[in-house]
């Protein structure tokens, strides 16, 4: 009986510093994507993929991990750019296909929203993976798990406003504009809101 608490005990620290990095890494992520200057943006994202590369790496399970070493690794390649940012997009993109075999609903269908927005950012063929259709479908499936999520609206309107559907996008943008706060996540939803800020003034 003692053992068996013990083991229980261990594997209870072991869950709470688990979920302590994944915290960090939603946390820095915030931090490097809205409040690092642009110059610095770069490094400050791949020190942080190094390490959530790493958290993911020490328990397969934990699908919530791999997606956000897919979404570090994606903002990474966005703040990089040109064709060197393309190896980093493949490995998010394999990262998040990996997260949807294991559990497609994990944190409300993140995986689809960022691999949605992987497929319409990235340059198509014969460069890249891009395809609108595929992006479209994806952001469909992110938006029928969370309707009401910042990250889902936000970038399906995104993605309407590059396809000149200025109505459609107008009304997931405001959607998301309107989206609940999510706990916790006060510094990346406030960064968010500025991002659909600034897509809303291309509509005017």
């Amino acid at each position: 009986m003692k053992l068996l608490c013990l083991i229980i005990i261990l594997l209870s620290t072991v869950t709470a510093y688990a979920q302590d990095d994944f915290a960090a890494i939603q946390r820095q992520w915030a931090v490097c994507e809205y409040q690092v200057p642009a110059k610095q943006q770069s490094d400050c994202l791949e020190k942080l993929s190094i390490n959530a590369d790493r958290i993911s790496d020490q328990d397969h399970s934990r699908v919530d991990a791999l997606i956000w070493a897919a979404i570090v690794k994606s903002s990474w390649a966005g703040s990089k750019g040109g064709l060197g940012a393309l190896s980093l997009a493949k490995d998010a993109k394999q990262k998040l296909e990996t997260a949807l075999r294991l559990n497609p609903g994990a944190l409300s269908g993140s995986a689809y929203v960022s691999l949605g927005a992987l497929y319409y950012r990235v340059p198509g063929w014969p460069i890249g993976f891009g395809d609108d259709k595929r992006a479209e479908q994806l952001l469909k499936q992110a938006l029928a798990i969370n309707p009401e999520g910042i990250d889902a609206n936000y970038f399906y309107g995104d993605f309407l406003l590059g396809q000149k559907r200025k109505d459609e996008a107008r009304l997931y943008l405001n959607k998301a504009l309107k989206a609940p706060a999510r706990p916790g996540r006060e510094l990346a939803d406030r960064g968010r809101r500025q991002d659909i800020e600034q897509c809303l003034l291309k509509l005017q």
